[in-house]
């Protein structure tokens, strides 16, 4: 007689470009921490937590965008122009 493996629930794909990311740590402040890393760099959905296991444990789940940055990027360039005119200042010749 076979016995049957516990199945996971099938859950549908994410659309392309994104990532379902599943965060699993010890305290709530650590995986909020690796879920704040990621928003720095993606677009995502509001995190879902849930406790994991009996210890305190918990698990955050979020979609994450990977075809949109988190927030426009400024250049270097562009975050040292001032917001002055193009004229000479006063103090060059």
């Amino acid at each position: 007689m076979k016995s049957e493996a516990a199945k996971e629930p099938v859950e549908p794909m994410p659309a392309g470009g994104q990532a379902e990311v599943r965060i699993v740590a010890a305290s709530p402040e650590t995986a909020r921490q690796v879920a704040e890393t990621l928003r720095r760099s993606f677009a995502t959905t509001e995190q879902r937590s849930y406790p994991a296991g009996g210890d305190g444990g918990t698990r955050l789940h979020l979609t994450v965008d990977t075809a949109h940055p988190a927030r426009p990027a400024r250049s270097w360039l562009a975050s040292g122009r001032s917001s002055g005119g193009n004229g000479p200042q006063a103090d060059e010749v």
